[in-house]
């Protein structure tokens, strides 16, 4: 009778396990996300057939590239187990001081060849320097690297807009930008858009850089564990503040994108973002609790992001009701890491 027990007890437990089993598969699996945006895709196209048209699937992967690249970038401060809210201010400030070096109205080298080269260089050491201080700020002082980032995120957004209304009379924007910068936003080689190479290089260095080279694997160390990163030898601090520097760096590039597609340098640029660009790398699997994260996984995480943005505004849902929905997605994927987090500690 006890055998009999023993078995049935057996088998009731591993029918049991199944389920979970399932779930714990679906949860670990690299291909989740990915399913899931063309099961979401599949079901509004008996709604919006128009979500799958041409036209709307380049509006698509337009929107997809700069935010891509930013998204890469705090990529790699997840992966030390920090922050970065600041992605979107360094965008507006490196959009700014860049129209206003090659702005054709009153720019500091207004209508001179080396301006859109000039402006672009500005943009990328802004985003360098804000980057390298807000890992100064959290390494070297010991601050959190939320309080820190958020700090710098209100500064620079501020300064932005006093910028922008100390170098032109609208105050609002600063125009007359040169074609040959605005290239980058509408031209392309062979029906391939500058703003795709671009994209594809900076990913291809990143997924290069975290999976060939020292400095990748000291990322991934620092964040599974920097105490015993320290004790192994790993520059700790100094990985750190290459991962902000990196992160600031790539919100620059993003900008660059961005403002040359807008035609214009604004203040306000990127405002709408930030919630995108850190839930695109969570919900792409990067890890909250750092030491986890890839480039194709912050793509598919991006793809979904857009998707879901895209079909929700081609429902005509309003403005408020698209942000609480893409916030529930967002705070979904959170507790999905950190379920993920829970069984990879389990085994």
């Amino acid at each position: 009778m006890s055998e009999t027990g023993g078995v049935l007890s057996t088998v009731s437990g591993g029918t049991r396990s199944r389920p979970m089993n399932v779930v714990r598969w679906l949860l670990l699996s690299d291909y989740l996300v990915l399913a899931l945006t063309a099961l979401y895709v599949a079901a509004l196209w008996f709604f919006v057939p128009e979500i799958l048209s041409p036209t709307n699937l380049r509006d698509v992967f337009l929107q997809i590239l700069p935010l891509f690249v930013a998204a890469m970038g705090l990529m790699m401060v997840l992966m030390v187990a920090q922050i970065d809210l600041s992605a979107t201010s360094i965008m507006a400030m490196g959009c700014v001081v860049g129209a206003s070096i090659m702005t054709d109205q009153g720019g500091y080298l207004a209508e001179h060849a080396s301006a859109p080269v000039v402006a672009i260089l500005a943009m990328v050491a802004i985003g360098l320097l804000i980057g390298v201080l807000n890992g100064v700020c959290t390494i070297v002082f010991d601050m959190p690297s939320f309080l820190v980032t958020l700090t710098t995120m209100m500064f620079f957004s501020g300064a932005a807009v006093w910028y922008t209304a100390a170098h032109t009379s609208s105050g609002s924007s600063i125009g007359g930008l040169p074609p040959a910068f605005i290239e980058i936003g509408y031209g392309g080689v062979a029906g391939i858009p500058y703003a795709a190479i671009i994209t594809v290089a900076l990913a291809i260095v990143v997924h290069l850089v975290l999976t060939r080279t020292v400095f990748g694997r000291w990322v991934r160390a620092v964040g599974l564990n920097p105490r015993a990163a320290a004790i192994s030898g790993v520059p700790v601090r100094a990985v750190v503040v290459g991962c902000f520097a990196l992160s600031g760096l790539f919100s620059a590039l993003a900008a660059i994108i961005y403002t040359a597609r807008l035609e214009a340098g604004t203040p306000i640029l990127g405002q709408r973002i930030l919630l995108d660009v850190i839930g695109a790398a969570v919900i792409g699997g990067v890890s909250l609790f750092g030491g986890k994260g890839t480039v194709i996984g912050v793509l598919v995480g991006v793809l979904f992001l857009s998707v879901v943005d895209n079909g929700l505004q081609l429902l005509g849902l309003s403005l408020s009701s698209v942000y609480a929905i893409k916030g529930g997605v967002i705070l979904v994927a959170a507790v999905t890491d950190a379920i993920r987090h829970n069984l990879m500690a389990r085994g």
